[in-house]
């Protein structure tokens, strides 16, 4: 009987190493996907100027930051102007809150949509700040670019994909900072660090 039992547990655990290390996989795909986009591509904040390009920094992939967050739907959506890095405004459509726990805590961030013409209209947008904010990543806050979800009422919030915004690299660029009400109160120890 105790074989048996030790078998399963074995077997559970080979499994969730397979997924962890797909898992992993996928995330270091995206990140290096990503760099061969800084390194050469037209629209990248380094276009200008490739040579200076370092390489982006990031936390170690971490399952922990892959949570699953209930939707909350709004109703009456209002108009949002959020500030941007340059000194401007920037207007997005509210769309929902995401509700999910970490670290024991509850929390909640505002998706946005965007509402301006052009290739993104319609798409969903999450700025976020933390307590790593301006420690060891962008003091400025990081996105999180979320797909639209068709009727579910929860959605995956993957940290592991937060990313710093243009501005982060090139003060050229025009970057909206996160809404008050998605400043987490726990450091979120995932995605994307400070560019170097």
């Amino acid at each position: 009987m105790i074989a048996i039992v030790v078998a399963a547990i074995t077997l559970i655990y080979s499994f969730t190493g397979q997924d962890d290390t797909a898992y992993i996989t996928k995330i270091q795909k995206q990140r290096e996907e990503k760099d061969r986009f800084m390194r050469t591509a037209s629209d990248s904040p380094f276009a200008d100027n490739f040579a200076t390009y370092t390489g982006l920094n990031w936390f170690a992939p971490d399952k922990k930051y892959q949570v699953k967050a209930r939707l909350i739907a709004i109703e009456n959506k209002k108009m949002v102007e959020l500030p941007t890095s340059d000194g401007k405004t920037k207007r997005y459509m509210e769309y929902a809150y995401a509700e999910f726990k970490l670290d024991g805590k509850e929390h909640r961030l505002l998706i946005l949509e965007i509402i301006d013409m052009g290739p993104y209209k319609g798409t969903l947008f999450l700025a976020f700040g933390d307590e790593t904010s301006a420690r060891e990543t962008y003091g400025a806050g990081r996105y999180l670019d979320i797909k639209k979800p068709r009727g579910q009422n929860s959605i995956l919030l993957d940290f592991n994909e937060a990313y710093n915004p243009y501005c982060a690299y090139n003060d050229n660029f025009s970057c909206p900072l996160p809404p008050q009400e998605n400043l987490l109160t726990v450091p979120i120890n995932a995605g994307e660090k400070n560019y170097k």
